[in-house]
């Protein structure tokens, strides 16, 4: 029915009145009350920055594919640990960019006692003793196929049982090394358990394990790869990361692999990636008390670098509310790029 208004009457919206019991507007009406109900808040505290380490003392080496991010000498990462460990932030995740002529098809430098990440591990652990300190422990960085572990005689699979075997030499170096949290990224079946066993054996039964047990085959990796030097060998032609990497599509999967870990003796339960992993994530959080970590990875946040470049999205805003974000889905601890930026402002 049309409303017709004559010009000496008011509308009747001008006098309209809602009888409302409840306005949940009231408590949004200003800063100060938005502040006080404030349900998620990020700490410095919060973050564990990830780090990249070369051998040699030459300048720190840009990553063309992360802005602001550069592969650090030891002495360099020394310094940025210092920082870090100023500004509040508690852990750092330490991983290598082996020269070419290091890598072979079985990863062997992951072994060596006086290789560039245990180098790194002793140095930091020396100048920052109160800072944590948590390593990738998986063959990529190490192999010229590009492959989290070793393969098969055929090279059409990545051998499971034989990789394991190896991971928990590489547990047990680190440990010795000094690092606090050693943190498998491989995803091979039963290698949670296998490193526990092997720390335990060694003495070392106050070293955690953060496992990740929800890493997806994600196309969000690709920065992160030309930073530990395997973008060109990121698999074989005849063989996927996908055989060992969780598919995306999958939710169930993700839990029964976080459930394993857990019943294999996982101190935290990290997902990779974070941001378009939310749902894994609170999940995780719901079904275990155990902590829960978040790799907010390369692709995340080179993709909010470049559309703010562009003047699409703006910059400070995005990085804190993709934060938020992961932090509200129920992340204990989020690895991200944006650690000292944000523990700056935060702190």
């Amino acid at each position: 029915m049309a409303c017709v208004i004559a010009d000496n009457i008011l509308p009747m919206s001008d006098n309209f009145k809602l009888d409302l019991p409840q306005r949940p507007r009231r408590l949004r009406r200003n800063a100060t009350i938005r502040a006080m109900l404030e349900e998620t808040i990020l700490r410095p505290a919060d973050f564990i920055a990830p780090l990249f380490v070369i051998d040699g003392k030459g300048e720190p080496e840009p990553v063309k594919s992360m802005p602001g991010v550069s592969r650090l000498n030891i002495r360099d990462l020394v310094k940025e640990c210092r920082a870090l460990h100023k500004l509040g932030v508690p852990a750092v995740a330490l991983f290598p960019k082996l020269d070419a002529k290091f890598k072979n098809a079985e990863g062997s430098k992951a072994l060596d006692e006086d290789g560039l990440i245990l180098r790194a591990v002793r140095a930091v652990k020396k100048a920052v003793p109160e800072l944590m300190i948590t390593t990738d422990v998986a063959l990529d960085p190490f192999t010229t196929h590009g492959h989290d572990g070793v393969l098969t005689a055929a090279k059409d699979d990545v051998d499971n049982d034989r990789t394991v075997g190896i991971l928990c030499d590489m547990a047990v170096l680190h440990a010795q090394a000094g690092v606090d949290i050693v943190a498998p990224s491989d995803m091979m079946d039963g290698r949670i358990g296998a490193i526990r066993e092997s720390l335990d054996d060694e003495d070392f039964e106050n070293t955690g394990i953060m496992a990740y047990s929800a890493k997806f085959n994600s196309a969000y990796y690709g920065p992160f790869r030309d930073a530990v030097g395997s973008a060109k060998a990121a698999g074989t032609n005849v063989l996927s990361k996908a055989t060992y990497q969780l598919n995306p599509a999958n939710r169930r999967e993700a839990m029964g692999e976080a459930t394993l870990d857990l019943e294999e003796g996982a101190d935290i339960i990290m997902v990779k990636p974070a941001g378009t992993y939310l749902d894994i994530i609170r999940e995780i959080r719901d079904f275990s008390d155990k902590p829960v970590a978040a790799y907010q990875v390369s692709g995340e946040y080179s993709q909010i670098h470049a559309a703010a470049k562009l003047g699409w999205l703006d910059y400070d805003k995005v990085r804190h509310e993709s934060l938020l974000a992961i932090k509200r889905a129920g992340a204990d601890l989020i690895l991200t790029y944006f650690a000292k930026e944000m523990a700056k402002l935060l702190k």
